[in-house]
């Protein structure tokens, strides 16, 4: 049997941009890369302040937004990978956030 390997090289993210409905990252490889927001429901849940508070981490190979406590990796990004959260942890997440501001 033959079988062959691909190299795969993960670019690093520069520039974070979020809209009402996607999230698009700029990639050091000159590319840029949009996804619908709803594959990230912390992030469709958050407020603009939320969304505006995000950092680079791993070397530019992830995106962590602090008040929301999600993280995005790029690697995850070009597979096209949507959140991995499972709905239990997510509606935990959402009533405490319901909590919070009541």
């Amino acid at each position: 049997m033959l079988t062959s390997t691909i190299e795969f090289t993960v670019p690093t993210a520069e520039n974070v941009t979020i809209t009402y409905d996607a999230l698009t990252v700029d990639l050091s490889d000159g590319r840029s890369i949009t996804v619908p927001l709803a594959w990230y429901p912390r992030l469709i849940n958050a407020t603009k302040a939320e969304l505006d508070n995000w950092r680079l981490v791993g070397k530019g190979y992830g995106i962590h937004w602090e008040d929301i406590d999600e993280d995005v990796s790029i690697e995850g990004l070009l597979l096209g990978k949507p959140s991995g959260e499972s709905q239990t942890s997510f509606k935990k997440w959402l009533l405490s956030r319901a909590c919070q501001s009541a």
